[in-house]
């Protein structure tokens, strides 16, 4: 069994091979326009190339390895036998030879996470590495985990529990080396399968999502580079939080965006009442979209005749009608509809010259298709459309709108989506947030959008049906990874079980796996915010932690901003990040805080989502409580952001009956 002597030998070859690698990566950028065929092509290659440099150059500040698999002698060990490899964030080889270190999402690589004493699968000792947590980056040691003597540590591995306790500061980082069995399933199941990960706080549903892309784009990277991988998350904040989990596994090509960024087709300038917000994003919404378009098809009042040199062509108004409900019986898009319409029509005009004798050719079928007689008849019975316009239409014009929505919506409903004062035409429109989304609707009802090969979406609980809806269109022909907890559930159309918000997403027979072990929050703060879930009226299995490392102060003070800066002073003698969460109006009230190494956040409770920090002080949660409908949710959320100690500071005098203090239990 290697010492550490042989190890720090291994790391020797292993910052050589990097530095090979570097230099010979550097080369091809300096030869990569001789070698390319023309501009574009060397243009593109020199940016591959570029980026991939700039990986390399930055990958001497993280561990070049976390893990070894020794493989035993013996046929159970298969192609592997009396084998070792190292395990890594990525490929690492030298001028000659085998790679030193192997991907962390080779198939190999997958017994790292996979193999235990009850399936060795031919392994038999599995080793992690220790490392310095700031560069330079040095080797500290090693645990080996005998598993041909029945030895497994599991989460009680120290170097794992170092690993997962390590203080946060900035953004988010990878989990290749603390991925548990259960989470390297969904890593790395196959492209062609969405799934559902639900996921209370610390269990790792955003690492296994993030984690899943890099795999997919590892083992799939022809058909990806095609079709793209998006990420969604719920703000801008937590998009910047995740941003360098993908880049630091090697991933630069994917998308990450929030959903309003996805569906910025025009500017937000306009609010809405939350009356019509809700109807808004209602799946019913789709239907009076539907109905709408629909309504603008009419039936042909003439026939056509069209001089085609010494013919004159013509097609009767039955044979127009009957191929329009040919058209309408197929379901289709309402623009690709019309152009189906439009080859139909044309069809019909060429039989009659081939019936003449005459074969017209592509350029006659082009041209009969813009001709005004064939144009005029799809004007007045299938005509062009804008989404701006349609929509414009119904929340301008009442009686439009209950033609479409009649049956569907109530009279109620149809007049809190009304405008009070209609623009004078749709470019003038004042269009809101959940405007975008009907517009993506009606857009996705005329033609289909462009696609991706895999979208990962975080936080799906809060997602409206109507927002679900957008995402489904983009993943028609692709899989999803739909992350979320229902708990945790803040928006006005918080979904309550998984079933339904899987049926919008266009995936209803993904399996939903939960997550119940954390990593990430200390037990003692997590089975404080889990006294919340039986007031939630959500059915999710409460999350448990192993880490018995955690902080808890809950203090009733009589000055809630002198009590924040005792607090924040305190958490600045330790390491790791600091969030001081309240309120918004509660936050703009409190004092500056001194804070030389920005490390101190003032955030407020709504756009907590997703983010961790080492240091949490929560502040009146009363105040959070009553601040939205769904206070009690935000207020989990806001409880469980903490991964290592927590202040709850309150002033005990809140006439509210939500205060979290220790006792008596929630009832």
């Amino acid at each position: 069994m290697a010492g550490l002597e042989d190890e720090l030998e291994f790391l020797d070859r292993v910052h050589a091979a990097q530095a090979w690698m570097l230099d010979h990566a550097r080369m091809r950028v300096t030869t990569g326009e001789q070698v390319a065929g023309d501009r574009y092509t060397a243009e593109t290659l020199g940016r591959m190339l570029k980026s991939y440099v700039k990986e390399l150059a930055e990958e001497p500040d993280g561990a070049p390895y976390f893990g070894r698999l020794g493989f035993e002698d013996t046929p159970a060990a298969g192609d592997h036998r009396n084998q070792r490899y190292h395990i890594g964030r990525r490929r690492i080889a030298g001028e000659h030879g085998p790679p030193l270190v192997i991907d962390w999402r080779a198939p190999v690589s997958s017994l790292f996470y996979q193999a235990g004493v009850g399936d060795r699968r031919g392994v038999s000792v599995r080793r992690r590495y220790g490392w310095t947590s700031r560069p330079p980056i040095r080797l500290t040691g090693f645990e080996d985990e005998r598993l041909d003597h029945g030895e497994e540590l599991g989460t009680t591995s120290r170097l794992l529990a170092e690993e997962i306790e390590r203080p946060r500061v900035g953004p988010m980082r990878d989990i290749v080396a603390t991925i548990q069995p259960e989470q390297d399933e969904l890593v790395r199941a196959d492209l062609d399968q969405s799934l559902c990960v639900q996921g209370g706080p610390g269990t790792g549903k955003t690492a296994v999502g993030l984690h899943r892309a890099a795999y997919l784009l590892y083992a799939h990277r022809r058909q990806l580079k095609r079709t793209g991988v998006l990420v969604v998350g719920p703000n801008p904040a937590f998009l910047d939080y995740i941003s360098a989990v993908l880049p630091a596994l090697g991933e630069v090509d994917v998308r990450q965006c929030t959903l309003e960024d996805l569906l910025a087709s025009t500017p937000v300038r306009g609010t809405d009442t939350d009356e019509a917000a809700l109807v808004k994003h209602d799946a019913r919404m789709a239907e009076v979209v539907r109905r709408a378009l629909a309504g603008l098809i009419g039936q042909p009042a003439e026939g056509i005749v069209l001089p085609d040199g010494s013919y004159r062509l013509r097609v009767a108004v039955s044979a127009l009608a009957r191929e329009l409900a040919l058209v309408r019986s197929e379901d289709l898009p309402y623009g690709v509809g019309r152009e189906r319409f439009r080859t139909r029509i044309v069809a019909l005009l060429q039989r009659q010259l081939e019936y003449h004798g005459e074969s017209p050719n592509r350029k006659w079928l082009d041209r009969t298709g813009r001709s005004r007689p064939v144009t005029g008849v799809l004007d007045r019975c299938w005509p062009r459309v804008r989404p701006e316009e349609l929509l414009a239409t119904l929340l301008g014009d009442a009686s439009a709108l209950k033609a479409a929505a009649d049956g569907i919506l109530t009279g109620t409903e149809q007049a809190a989506l009304l405008w009070a004062r209609p623009p004078r035409s749709f470019k003038s429109a004042k269009w809101s947030a959940a405007d975008l989304v009907l517009l993506d609707e009606i857009a996705g009802a005329i033609q289909h959008p462009e696609g991706f090969g895999h979208i990962v979406v975080d936080e799906a609980q809060d997602l409206s049906p109507m927002q679900c809806r957008a995402l489904a269109r983009r993943s028609r022909h692709g899989s999803l990874t739909v992350l979320g907890d229902l708990a945790q559930g803040t928006s006005a159309w918080a979904a309550a079980e998984w079933g339904a918000q899987l049926t919008h997403l266009g995936k209803p027979d993904a399996p939903v796996t939960a997550l119940t072990l954390g990593f990430r929050v200390p037990a003692v703060v997590l089975s404080y915010a889990n006294r919340l879930l039986p007031r939630l009226k959500v059915a999710v299995p409460a999350a448990r932690s192993v880490r018995a490392d955690g902080e808890l102060n809950v203090r009733a003070v009589p000055d809630l901003g002198v009590a924040v800066l005792g607090h924040v002073r305190a958490a600045l003698d330790q390491e790791g990040s600091i969030a001081v969460i309240a309120t918004a109006g509660r936050i703009a009230a409190l004092p500056g805080i001194d804070d030389p190494d920005g490390r101190v956040t003032l955030l407020p409770a709504t756009l907590a989502k997703g983010l961790e920090f080492d240091h949490v002080v929560v502040v009146e949660p009363a105040e959070i409580v009553a601040a939205e409908p769904r206070g009690l949710h935000r207020l989990y959320v806001v409880l469980t952001r903490a991964v290592s100690r927590l202040d709850v500071l309150h002033t005990g005098d809140s006439a509210s009956d939500v205060r979290i203090v220790p006792e008596p239990p929630l009832s």
